[in-house]
């Protein structure tokens, strides 16, 4: 797993460092880092291009082009607050033979040393016009100029990056906004961070903890999911939601609801019955997709949260206990909840999730005793302790109709096996991410090729 340091925890780390080390020294350590990255994507070109700032991130850059500099490449730098410019760093750059210009034209690589950890904000204007202006890829001081670096909110011209630097330890940005392909310079931080404030799962924490039966286990002890879900109107939300449980794990999953023909039909392992108290004992509940918010779907949903089990609340379901706060009254209080919502769902239950989406998502838990898994591009899971992962997506392929369906499918059979529901949403969201990629080779693709990929995303976890 890959942690994640707020800038205050980050500069307060820094801060106990650089009072036992010789003045500068971080600095350099970091421009050397920057320097050698930059070195690999010139790929045997010689020219590049410092944007920079006031203070250490302009700093950073002027070290790195003043190393550059001594490996034989032409580097020039356009400063944007020359009043205020790393004094030392100009130095040591114009003491190599760097060049100061007023605007960066013919260069392969551009260093982006514009703002650091403490700017928020988007670009000033003068910095926006040279950015606007470039036609090489960028190579970013910590993070893209531009982009807040706890929340990854762009809330005007910021900088794209091809590749962005970042020293110490990874920042909140680095898993919350488009930094391109993120490199990480050790200098020497470790012993001062302490634990991480998001973690971002990796592909061997959830092949560890995904469920895999043993000698001794058989088709309850694996855990039996039930699915509350589809109606006449929406029957693929129902096959969608039970296929992805069957193919998450080798238990077994029970349907009751309107669409049990359909599921049948597709899926002949399921359980299927058209009644929510004809189903039968499960281990946990998903409830809502395609189901309506009528007075039915009320009733179902009102079943699910007494059964005292854990419960995955997606869709619909989400919508009914917005518009009616009396069926929180039925959820019995010891049993997990884990809920789902897209954008428009959260600003239902909560309000606008705002430009801030981790503490939006920490506030819901909070608020709701609840795992809130918050679907976007950068996936916000939030537990009620407090506790944060993120799962970045690496394309776009998985927003398409059905989706949702199947990441609540896969989520609902992982808390049936027993999964800490934080971990379980976690896996499921970083699985549903895999599949998608699997499945569309950089194409649109339906959700049912999505579902027909979540096998081989599992054989990617699990590969033994």
């Amino acid at each position: 797993m890959r942690g994640l340091w707020t800038t205050d925890r980050v500069r307060a780390a820094e801060e106990r460092v650089m009072a036992v080390v010789p003045p500068g020294a971080l600095m350099r350590r970091a421009a050397f880092g920057v320097a050698t990255v930059a070195a690999g994507l010139l790929g045997g070109k010689r020219r590049v291009g410092l944007l920079v700032g006031a203070g250490n991130n302009g700093g950073d850059a002027l070290w790195a082009g003043y190393y550059l500099r001594k490996r034989g490449v032409a580097v020039s730098a356009v400063l944007l607050t020359p009043d205020r410019v790393h004094a030392e760093g100009l130095a040591a750059f114009r003491r190599v033979g760097g060049r100061v210009v007023a605007r960066l034209t013919d260069v392969d690589l551009v260093i982006d040393g514009i703002v650091g950890l403490s700017a928020r904000g988007p670009l000033r204007p003068d910095a926006a016009e040279h950015v606007a202006h470039l036609d090489a890829p960028v190579l970013a001081v910590d993070l893209p100029s531009g982009i807040d670096p706890d929340t990854g909110a762009i809330s005007g011209p910021a900088v794209r990056a091809h590749t962005t630097v970042t020293f110490g330890c990874l920042k909140p940005v680095h898993a919350l906004a488009d930094c391109g392909d993120v490199r990480l310079v050790d200098i020497g931080l470790d012993g001062e961070l302490g634990g991480p404030d998001l973690v971002e799962l990796e592909v061997p924490d959830i092949g560890l903890a995904w469920p895999v039966p043993g000698a001794e286990d058989d088709k309850y002890t694996q855990g039996v999911t039930g699915i509350a879900a589809g109606s006449a109107t929406y029957p693929g939300a129902a096959v969608l939601a039970t296929g992805a449980s069957l193919l998450a794990t080798s238990g077994m999953v029970r349907y009751a609801g309107a669409a049990a023909e359909d599921v049948r039909a597709r899926w002949p392992e399921a359980i299927c019955t058209g009644s929510i108290t004809d189903a039968g004992r499960v281990q946990a509940w998903v409830v809502g997709p395609g189901l309506g918010t009528g007075l039915g779907a009320e009733a179902v949903l009102r079943t699910v949260l007494e059964a005292g089990v854990p419960v995955c609340v997606d869709a619909d379901a989400i919508t009914m206990l917005a518009n009616n706060p009396d069926l929180w009254d039925a959820r019995d209080p010891d049993a997990p909840l884990v809920l789902t919502p897209h954008d428009r769902e959260f600003e239902r239950l909560i309000g606008p999730v705002g430009t801030d989406r981790v503490a939006a998502a920490r506030k819901a838990a909070e608020q709701f005793n609840a795992v809130v898994l918050l679907k976007g591009h950068t996936t916000v899971i939030a537990g009620p302790d407090n506790r944060v992962l993120v799962n970045r997506a690496r394309t776009s392929w998985a927003a398409t109709a059905g989706s949702g369906d199947i990441l609540s499918g896969l989520l609902g059979s992982l808390l049936a096996a027993g999964l800490d529901p934080l971990l379980a949403a976690g896996c499921a969201a970083k699985v549903h991410v895999l599949a998608a990629d699997l499945a569309s080779h950089g194409a649109p693709i339906p959700a049912t090729a999505l579902l027909q990929s979540i096998p081989d995303a599992i054989r990617t976890i699990r590969p033994f």
